[in-house]
């Protein structure tokens, strides 16, 4: 009997961390699309552009594009952790998570950038997990939330400060609004739970 449940557990961990390991696997693979394109077919073009109607493409898929290695690189531990912690308890936590977030991160992106920016990359998407983890915690005061918040809080606090509009080639729009995404998604998730 509890070898079952241990093989059932184990069966949908795998199939949870194969999603991840997919995403995170169509990020390298466009990013090497990218990288050896022929000159003018980069499909970084795709991106979010703001305030165009052509730049709405971008919003589903800014978190799979990257502009460098350095970029792609910076982005890929931090999404594998924070994407591992939300999909852990909950695919549906998940799902709910990444889809509103890509939505509100790409949606504040597109509106508030400037009109002659392109932006790219899995921040926002990051942002929005972070900010759901860190206030799933505060919502849900139990105990595995709030050791979660805390251990996300100490690692990832530096993240906090990329949400404001200082930093020369950084979209602190995608950052600000995924972050906001996720504190929304915790409150909604943590509602829910209660009821």
């Amino acid at each position: 009997m509890a070898k079952n449940r241990r093989d059932s557990i184990t069966k949908q961990l795998t199939s949870r961390f194969l999603v991840l390991g997919l995403m995170a696997a169509a990020m390298w693979s466009l990013w090497l699309l990218h990288e050896f394109a022929p000159q003018g077919y980069s499909l970084n073009h795709l991106a979010i552009r703001p305030q165009s109607i052509l730049g709405l493409v971008g919003i589903p898929l800014a978190p799979f594009l990257h502009g460098d290695l350095a970029h792609l690189a910076a982005n890929t531990a931090p999404f594998l952790v924070l994407g591992g912690l939300v999909l852990m308890r909950s695919w549906n936590d998940f799902l709910f998570v990444t889809l509103f977030t890509v939505a509100g991160s790409g949606g504040g992106t597109w509106y508030f950038g400037a009109s002659d920016t392109l932006h790219l990359g899995a921040s926002g998407l990051i942002f929005g997990y972070f900010g759901f983890l860190l206030a799933r915690g505060l919502f849900e005061r139990t105990l595995v939330s709030l050791a979660i918040a805390v251990g996300v809080g100490f690692f990832y606090s530096g993240l906090i400060w990329t949400v404001f509009p200082d930093q020369e080639g950084v979209s602190w729009q995608a950052h600000c609004f995924g972050f906001l995404s996720g504190l929304m998604c915790a409150y909604f998730v943590a509602r829910k739970r209660r009821r």
